[in-house]
């Protein structure tokens, strides 16, 4: 297929100024007061809008089990 309308390059340019890539925006936990992406739960607590969501020490507690059995099983 052959182009009827040739876009000139300042045409591309100006439709491809909206295609720069954003910076990750921050805020501050408000349980902890750490910084965490936002829309996302809290890596440091596990809270999300004033709720606990995660539980993190059963999930550090569950992940060290984990490695424990991988080790013994390696040996």
């Amino acid at each position: 297929m052959v182009v009827r309308m040739r876009h000139t390059k300042s045409h591309t340019k100006n439709r491809r100024s909206h295609h720069a890539l954003e910076s990750t925006s921050f805020s501050k936990c408000e349980n902890c007061g750490a910084l965490k992406r936002r829309h996302i739960v809290c890596v440091s607590c596990g809270f999300y809008r004033g709720k606990k969501v995660l539980d993190l020490v059963k999930k550090a507690e569950k992940k060290q089990k984990k490695e424990k059995a991988k080790a013994a099983e390696a040996k």
